[in-house]
């Protein structure tokens, strides 16, 4: 059963307002509670929350940078939640480290709930105090992740999560935006559900720094093996990439937690190779720009519909179009033309 969306704003909770340093010290701190509550002003549409969010990233940001950031993809029903929980717990029990796990769960196009379910799916996690799991709503947002997962990041790490694993809806037409957010994206698969060379869409896997056959165990490991091989030989025909990685295909099996340090240690190898040779480097400040580019998107969107004369006029329009009175392409340069019309300066 799905439950209504969250509130988007930090008033109205009950409990009293943090100061804005307070959200910083917390933060920093590692306080739990308080970067639970960093990230909800952060993730709030509010406008009195805009300001206190970007303090609050203004403050941490020099704090972060610092850790692991693995993007993880996949068809629904692959596993990718049991996976996150066996590989999270390889790192809290094996390697001694902490983990953060940012997981985004579709949004009803009809009600706009969501089910954030991750923590119920990952049990070991979740009672870990070394782990901290954000679910967050996607809210219609493309690109498989949710609109503010970068801050969100940029938070766990003030926090002194070394390890952030981003968990997405899974593959779609525009599950991307996690790659330009992430130092390595690896993509889950499972052997013998069809013609698995058929159904890889090529711009996944040009972008893919890795590739794990999950669920490689009892009768179906021989064709996970079968299936490893058969991946391996396809990235073979695809052109070398520019930062002198060659993704490796990997086997496991999260529920018997076999291959997952083999996962990890292709992960940090990976994260050595790019550090050594300046393309990690080169590559997160690609990604700054891409979420500045983002950002003025949306505060552009923002403008558009907040605009008087836009929100007048832009419902007589839709009703227009939906009549077939006007064309979409006459529609949007009349509300647009409209839109570049306002003063500067106007609300």
């Amino acid at each position: 059963m799905r439950v209504p969306p969250r509130p988007t704003g930090t008033a109205g909770r009950g409990r009293r307002r943090l100061a804005p340093e307070e959200y910083v010290q917390g933060v920093l701190s590692g306080n739990r509670t308080v970067l639970a509550r960093a990230i909800t002003v952060v993730e709030s549409d509010l406008p009195s929350d805009g300001e206190l969010a970007a303090h609050i990233l203004d403050a941490v940001l020099p704090h972060t940078g610092r850790s692991l950031r693995v993007g993880i993809t996949g068809v629904p029903g692959v596993g990718k939640s049991t996976f996150i929980d066996a590989l999270g717990m390889h790192l809290i029990r094996e390697r001694g480290e902490n983990v953060a796990v940012l997981s985004i769960d579709p949004s009803s196009p009809v009600s706009g709930g969501s089910i954030l379910g991750d923590k119920t799916r990952m049990e070991r996690l979740a009672v870990e105090e070394r782990a901290f799991i954000r679910p967050s709503p996607s809210r219609g947002h493309l690109g498989g992740v949710a609109r503010r997962t970068r801050e969100t990041l940029l938070l766990c790490e003030a926090a002194g999560y070394r390890n952030n694993l981003i968990e997405t809806v899974g593959v779609g037409q525009s599950e991307t935006a996690v790659r330009s957010m992430t130092d390595f994206f690896l993509l889950l698969m499972l052997a013998g559900a069809g013609d698995e060379l058929q159904g890889m869409k090529r711009g996944i896997i040009e972008m893919l720094d890795g590739m794990a056959i999950n669920k490689a165990d009892g009768d179906n490991l021989r064709k996970a093996e079968r299936a490893r091989i058969e991946y391996s030989s396809a990235l073979h025909l695809f052109p070398a990439s520019p930062d002198g990685w060659t993704p490796r295909v990997l086997t496991c099996s999260s529920l018997h937690g076999n291959g997952i340090p083999e996962i990890w240690r292709m992960v940090l190898d990976h994260h050595q190779l790019l550090a050594a040779n300046g393309h990690l480097e080169r590559r997160r400040k690609g990604q700054a720009l891409e979420w500045m580019n983002e950002l003025v998107g949306l505060g552009l969107e923002a403008a558009f519909r907040a605009d008087p004369a836009v929100a007048e006029r832009l419902p007589l329009l839709k009703e227009e179009v939906i009549q077939g009175r006007v064309t979409p392409f006459a529609a949007s340069r009349e509300i647009l033309a409209l839109f570049r019309a306002r003063p500067p300066g106007a609300n």
